[in-house]
């Protein structure tokens, strides 16, 4: 496909994505707003949502996707969040998932895919733990081998559709120095899982996940066993740029709310977009959504082009995450009195903001990966 087909496809299809976010996913997020959509809803969602492409866009066909750029499939993830980071999120985890499900041996394949490009079933990948965060060679949640299966035990934390899902990828312990990913399936091997109550996007699922005596077949070993350090790491290139997609997104919400009410809202006489500083705002807030959304286009370009790209997704992630704080506090700040208020959609934006930062690694760890990588001196022991 040529760049000008590309386009004119990009655009029809973002154009029609809109419209069915708008008249049919906009009224839900407004009704659950800051309120649990209980999974069966949320299924609901997703299974419409999987009729644009969300979660298998950027799948090969062979596997059942739509083979389409991770350019293409970001402009319409972009459209998503703008209407609700809590859906988006939550397809966002399933479109990580299902890439991982395209790799797995032919039988869980056959098994596990087609309901997530259906958007019938919900899975997680479990990284972090009560006492580890970015420092994953750390990880305590052991898989004991027992003959032709492994016994995994403990927790896991902060799982995004935690609490939703049907299967999980955990990251464990099968050796001293040796982390593997195991395929866990709740109905099948038994996990349990408990909600996270948060400052924000509550909306969707955060989990506790429990692990006691799960038993689980050899066979649902991901990858090999003991490369699960090396393909946790990899997960983070493209983990990184989509929750910058994320912030993109927020960005955006609250820069069409700041337009929207600077053009009708009047002080001294006239319309405050009229006013200087206002007008700065607005200048400042698009133009950091703008350079944003560039930053992360530019790490899914490499990706599409299959050159690595972990210092272009931490850059994008954490310029990205930190704009969305500031864009939608302005946002807030620009509404006055009124942004404060649960009556404008600013202040949710604005908790949202402040949430993103957070997950796939916080600011802090993303610019110690950038220095590592271009001066070759680590920070950690």
């Amino acid at each position: 496909m040529n760049m000008e087909m590309q386009t004119e496809y990009q655009r029809e299809a973002v154009e029609s994505f809109r419209k069915f976010l708008n008249s049919e996913i906009r009224p839900i997020a407004k009704q659950f707003r800051d309120r649990f959509i209980f999974k069966e809803k949320m299924r609901e969602i997703t299974m419409a949502i999987a009729e644009f492409g969300l979660p298998g866009a950027s799948l090969a066909e062979e596997h059942g996707g739509m083979g389409l750029s991770m350019v293409t499939e970001a402009m319409l993830f972009e459209e998503l969040v703008t209407v609700s980071v809590d859906i988006g999120l939550c397809v966002m985890i399933n479109k990580g998932m299902t890439q991982l499900a395209a790799d797995l041996p032919s039988p869980l394949r056959e098994r596990y895919l087609p309901d997530m490009l259906a958007g019938r079933a919900f899975a997680s990948f479990c990284i972090s733990e009560p006492d580890v965060g970015s420092n994953v060679a750390d990880i305590k949640v052991t898989a004991r081998r027992d003959g032709d299966h492994f016994i995994l035990n403990g927790e896991k934390t902060w799982i995004s559709n935690g609490d939703y899902s049907d299967w999980i990828v955990v990251t464990a312990r099968t050796g001293e120095k040796e982390l593997t990913h195991i395929l866990v399936d709740r109905k099948e091997h038994g996990y349990e899982s408990r909600n996270i109550e948060k400052i924000a996007l509550n909306s969707q699922s955060t989990a506790q996940i429990f692990l006691s005596d799960c038993r689980v077949p050899v066979t649902n070993v991901v990858g090999e066993v003991g490369s699960g350090l090396k393909n946790t790491m990899k997960t983070f290139e493209k983990a990184r740029a989509n929750v910058g997609m994320l912030s993109v997104g927020l960005m955006r919400a609250a820069l069409e709310e700041s337009i929207a009410y600077a053009t009708e809202r009047k002080q001294f006489g006239k319309v405050i977009a009229g006013h200087q500083l206002i007008a700065e705002k607005i200048a400042e807030m698009a133009t950091m959504t703008d350079a944003a959304r560039l930053m992360c286009f530019r790490a899914f370009s490499m990706m599409d082009a299959g050159v690595r790209c972990d210092v272009q997704s931490s850059m994008a992630k954490w310029f990205a995450t930190e704009a969305a704080v500031k864009v939608c506090r302005d946002a807030v700040q620009l509404h006055g009195g009124n942004g404060l208020t649960k009556e404008f959609n600013v202040e949710r934006l604005a908790r949202e903001a402040i949430v993103i930062p957070v997950p796939d690694g916080t600011t802090e760890i993303q610019k110690l990966m950038i220095s590592r990588a271009l001066t070759g001196v680590g920070s950690f022991v």
